[in-house]
């Protein structure tokens, strides 16, 4: 999806220059492995180097998918045109003072932590989940309340939805978000749909683009927040429009390559179909693909998928013919009965095969 994550970016740099931020903030995930590929490091780079040249802050910190070593690389060196880069947690916090006319603007940068790691840094605390990880990590920043504190994160807090394109640590991993409290607002990633968690100041963003059909209902955003004086926030979002979309259609086969019905609509995007069809369709991926070159994955939803039948456990096997064993099996299967001409097809291989 390089091309499409090289757009969406375009889109960005397009709102970026619209708005003129005082600075831009990536809660990770930055890429979607420790070990990126060259086209990924190339667009970010990119990314970074045309912030820079338009003299625009940004602070990143990686996430679970990314390695923190990787992501910082020339930290250092690059500080000095305004990209701000979070490494792994060693026990402080990058933090980063700008200053407006309301004063003093502290921006905490959080990289993805776990509690394994925060129980080897710090073994005199109790650290018993990734609540306690978090509100521990955040103690030691000595956070001044009486300033505007911004904190960029990547956790899971409690009472966010999820969907199927993130990584699931059955539960264990929920934040409670009490633990931001000294935060005038929380940038987090991890989750890829847009949402507030407790307090509308405590926000994903989420993702600039779909990565599971899952997300095909989301509506993809770069959130815009307006520090005012101290206390006061004001949150908006700018819409992104994808070059393709990830979309689900729905019919039967003859009705999704009937030209009547696809002709006009964007075929291009990235296609669920859900075929209606009682029988499956010889070919349909490859056959689908004529018309909607981007079809990633069909599902049927029919008779034989809308429901499971089972077989009683006390049904007498011994008293039925093999014919009758083989039309309970297919209903099974199939949630449908045999047709007639099915019937007749079955009951001619079962002989030839009893005399056999």
């Amino acid at each position: 999806m390089i091309e499409d994550q090289e757009y969406i970016l375009l889109k960005i740099r397009k709102i970026i220059a619209e708005q003129h931020p005082d600075a831009v903030l990536v809660a990770g995930d930055i890429f979607d492995r420790s070990v990126a590929s060259e086209e990924a490091i190339k667009l970010w780079d990119g990314f970074l180097v045309s912030l820079a040249g338009d003299h625009i802050p940004l602070f990143a910190i990686p996430g679970n998918h990314d390695s923190a070593v990787r992501v910082s690389d020339h930290s250092e060196l690059v500080d000095s045109v305004g990209i701000h880069l979070s490494g792994p947690y060693d026990g402080s916090v990058r933090k980063v003072t700008m200053e407006d006319g309301d004063g003093a603007v502290n921006i905490y940068m959080l990289p993805f932590i776990k509690p394994v790691m925060i129980r080897s840094i710090f073994p005199d605390e109790e650290i018993n989940d990734y609540t306690d990880a978090c509100r521990a990590a955040i103690s030691h920043m000595e956070v001044d309340t009486s300033e505007r504190n911004v904190l960029i994160a990547h956790q899971f807090v409690t009472g966010a939805a999820r969907c199927d394109s993130e990584e699931i640590v059955g539960g264990l991993d929920n934040v409670d978000s009490s633990v931001f409290d000294d935060f005038d607002y929380v940038a987090l990633g991890h989750l890829h749909g847009p949402q507030h968690a407790g307090r509308k100041e405590v926000r994903y963003c989420g993702t600039p683009l779909k990565y599971s059909f899952s997300e095909k209902d989301h509506v993809k955003s770069v959130t815009v927040v307006d520090l005012g004086p101290k206390g006061i926030v004001d949150i908006s979002e700018i819409p992104l429009v994808p070059r393709r979309d990830m979309r689900e259609i729905r019919g039967t086969y003859d009705e999704l390559v009937s030209r009547e019905n696809y002709e006009g609509t964007a075929v291009d995007d990235y296609i669920l179909a859900v075929l209606t069809d009682e029988n499956d369709v010889y070919d349909a991926m490859p056959r689908l693909r004529c018309v909607y070159p981007n079809l990633m994955k069909i599902r049927y939803e029919n008779k034989r998928t809308s429901e499971t039948r089972e077989i009683s456990d006390d049904a007498d096997v011994t008293r039925k013919t093999p014919l009758e064993l083989f039309e309970e099996f297919y209903e099974t299967q199939n949630n449908d009965r045999m047709s007639d001409e099915q019937r007749e097809f079955a009951g001619k291989l079962i002989e030839s095969i009893w005399e056999g």
